[in-house]
């Protein structure tokens, strides 16, 4: 598959993985002279893309030193395996809750099977492969990789998964973020202003861990959020607005809907986020066309409801 692909400042390659549709899923290629890391892998089919685009940069596959998932959810981490096996030198940096998923993933692939349905996973997803125990470096928070004179820095963001770190890049002031600071889809922004939600997927959602984990990456005062969905924005505390005000109202509309709407709570709740999310678009874009909006948003109101339903569920 060839993957579209934007270069970026200080060395930073975003690459649409082509997961499910264009400018859904991204990951980074970070360069530093001659040696690669990738930022998020995207599935097994984005692999053979990913590997061009290396090639085509004039660099040996022998040269990319780590490949680094944000965490375990497989728009994120399904083609670790698969990449791995093409790059003979690279680590894999994990965080430590997610290590054994990547090594075992066998209850990574039960789990997401359950939410996508079995046919739907190997369509999407197809065989996620292990990685050997040996080539794994599990960054714990504050852990920091000189990668060639550059270094990251690894911090524990939990909130959307306890499994979950962000990147800071010291050399670009930049974050990579994940899903700790939200979605943003190209499509959803007008010529002055992004469109960002939350993201609430199934099944580690923590609302207040979630607040704290992105005023944390605030706290590094970066110019540019590299998101995985999608794209290096730089409109940060915009965002961060957007995001902490759909944190809380998700969480309003699952205790509303959990006293009022008890035997179908989960479709009452992906109703309610549905229009919640649809008014903050028409607020900035009110011409826009609330089919369109449904249709882009559709997906990630069903899994945010899922996520949210499974907190409130656990309490």
């Amino acid at each position: 598959m060839l993957l579209d692909s934007t270069e970026l400042e200080h060395g930073i390659t975003c690459v649409d993985t082509g997961y499910i549709r264009p400018g859904l899923a991204a990951c980074y290629l970070l360069r530093q002279g001659e040696h690669i890391a990738i930022i998020d892998t995207g599935v097994n089919s984005s692999v053979e893309g990913l590997l061009r685009l290396i090639d085509d940069k004039g660099i040996g596959r022998d040269h990319v030193d780590y490949v680094i998932p944000t965490h375990v959810h497989l728009d994120h981490a399904g083609g670790a395996g698969r990449l791995m096996q093409e790059l003979p030198n690279a680590r894999l940096v994990i965080h430590p809750r997610g290590a054994r998923h990547m090594i075992d993933p066998s209850r990574l692939i039960a789990g997401a099977s359950a939410v996508y349905g079995e046919q739907n996973f190997k369509r999407i997803y197809g065989d996620i492969l292990p990685v050997a125990a040996e080539r794994v470096i599990e960054a714990d928070d504050g852990f920091t990789i000189n990668f060639h004179g550059r270094e990251l820095l690894f911090l524990d963001t939990p909130g959307h998964a306890r499994h979950h770190f962000c990147i800071w890049d010291q050399a670009s002031q930049g974050m990579f973020s994940g899903d700790t600071f939200g979605i943003s889809y190209r499509e959803l922004r007008t010529e002055n202003r992004l469109f960002a939600i939350a993201t609430t997927t199934p099944v580690q959602f923590d609302p207040q861990a979630l607040h704290s984990s992105m005023d944390r990456l605030l706290s590094f005062n970066p110019r540019f959020m590299y998101l995985t969905h999608f794209g290096c924005i730089d409109d940060i505390h915009d965002m961060a607005e957007q995001v902490h005000e759909d944190i809380d109202r998700y969480v309003e509309l699952a205790k509303d809907m959990k006293n009022h709407h008890s035997e179908d709570f989960e479709a009452h709740l992906e109703e309610g986020i549905m229009e919640h999310l649809t008014g903050r678009m028409l607020d900035i874009k009110p011409d826009m066309d609330r089919q369109h909006i449904k249709n882009m948003l559709e997906m990630d109101c069903r899994l945010n409801a899922q996520g949210v339903a499974f907190w409130i569920n656990s309490m």
